[in-house]
């Protein structure tokens, strides 16, 4: 099970403060991760949360697959923006050549690092050739928890990069910096846009 059952306590009982709070607007990375794209492009979301960004997507014209492992998430997603999200967790992605983006914003930060090339592999293979991939990760220099009790997998760029290019994604373009997180603690931020392979 790729989810920390605290983890998902945390967002199961958190959801209405996601929903109004943080998911008031899309990721200000979004923008310039479906400008790569053809339109009409079939997009999967891994880790909805409150729907802002799938929304997004789909008011570019997209075609959009909203998912969160979360029922409480998905519930509110699709009570404020209509999306027919569904409730996956990453481990139960199984789909193949599916899609031409997977759109990953802060959500795998929460996946087991044991269970992250699985998590990987199952992208790569959802994804059709020349697929574009991006997910956001806080940065450190193992697994642990923060202030609020949330699992994170805590990578080095450097191991994380590796771990892609092991099922087979190209990385495309890297950037970090700083930010706080919602426990209110500063730490450096990678974001990730990789690409299955033709």
């Amino acid at each position: 099970m790729a989810i920390d059952q605290a983890t998902f306590d945390f967002y199961s009982q958190r959801a209405p403060h996601y929903t109004h709070g943080f998911a008031a607007n899309h990721s200000p990375a979004l923008g310039a991760f479906i400008d790569r794209l053809e339109p009409g492009a079939r997009i999967l979301e891994l880790g909805c949360g409150g729907g802002q960004d799938s929304a997004h997507m789909r008011a570019r014209g997209f075609v959009v697959d909203a998912s969160d492992g979360v029922p409480a998430m998905v519930k509110k997603a699709n009570e404020r923006f209509d999306l027919g999200a569904r409730v996956m967790r990453f481990d139960e992605l199984d789909a193949v050549a599916a899609y031409d983006a997977v759109w990953a914003h802060a959500c795998l930060l929460h996946c087991p690092r044991a269970q992250l090339p699985r998590v990987l592999g199952a992208i790569h293979t959802a994804l059709r050739p020349g697929g574009l991939h991006f997910a956001s990760y806080k940065l450190g220099t193992g697994e642990g928890r923060d202030l609020l009790g949330r699992l994170h997998n805590f990578p080095a760029p450097d191991w994380l990069k590796a771990r892609y290019q092991e099922v087979g994604f190209a990385v495309i373009e890297h950037r970090t910096y700083a930010g706080k997180s919602c426990d209110g603690t500063q730490r450096d931020w990678i974001d990730l846009t990789v690409q299955r392979g033709s």
